[in-house]
């Protein structure tokens, strides 16, 4: 996925209520930002980080700007953009990455099933339905450990319940975790920060749904999910 247009570099001033990030710009103007990201964005969003922003020509939004890179660690650019998880992990799964979903022809976003939606739904030729649902991962911790989530997710725990209930009824039913940073090499689920996604995850793993997760290499250009890493439990 490239950017449509150039990003503009800036520094964090403060991110709040959730939605807003007022950042100065290199050009010494200073903005308020959409910021796309429901969580606590943990390790992202300390005054004084280097940030960068796209800018959107419709006149109608009420936010010129959204909060697209934050530098969390020197040369370590973080994508906090969770809406662009989706697109990332199709482009990621039509070139192969990982493996363990190749040979699907056939996307579906957003499906309406037993009464959730599902991010993805992929279908190809002698394959089960595989029901896909995608988590954006920001937080570090340690020596290359990637955590999710970064707060409290009940809605988390409720989606890892319906990919359960498909892969009770002969699909497959798949947790895949965008990790929009190159500076890890696992996922673990975040127990202190929330021990019930923790054991949810660990239920819903041992009754058939699977976990895939992949870093991604990211730039002011773009961000491409390039490498497979493995989802631990420990």
């Amino acid at each position: 996925m490239r950017f449509a247009t150039r990003l503009l570099p800036g520094t964090l001033i403060a991110r709040y209520q959730r939605f807003f990030a007022d950042v100065r710009l290199d050009s010494g103007e200073t903005v308020t930002a959409h910021c796309p990201n429901t969580g606590s964005m943990l390790g992202c969003q300390t005054p004084g980080l280097r940030v960068w922003l796209s800018r959107a020509d419709n006149p109608a939004r009420r936010l010129a700007y959204t909060l697209e890179l934050v530098e969390a660690a020197p040369g370590v650019l973080v994508g906090v953009h969770t809406g662009r998880s989706n697109r990332l992990v199709e482009e990621a799964i039509r070139a192969g990455c990982p493996a363990g979903l190749a040979g699907y022809t056939q996307f579906r976003r957003e499906v309406r099933c037993q009464g959730s939606r599902i991010d993805l739904l992929l279908s190809g030729p002698g394959l089960p339905d595989c029901y896909v649902e995608v988590k954006n991962v920001t937080a570090k911790r340690g020596a290359g450990v990637a955590l999710f989530p970064d707060a409290v997710t009940r809605r988390g725990e409720k989606h890892l319940r319906d990919l359960a209930r498909l892969v009770a009824l002969g699909n497959r039913g798949v947790i895949f975790f965008c990790v929009q940073r190159a500076d890890v090499q696992e996922v673990r689920p975040a127990d202190d920060i929330d021990p019930a996604y923790g054991r949810a995850l660990r239920e819903v793993l041992a009754a058939g749904v699977e976990a895939f997760a992949c870093r991604a290499q990211v730039s002011t250009e773009g961000i491409v999910l390039t490498t497979p890493v493995p989802v631990r439990c420990p």
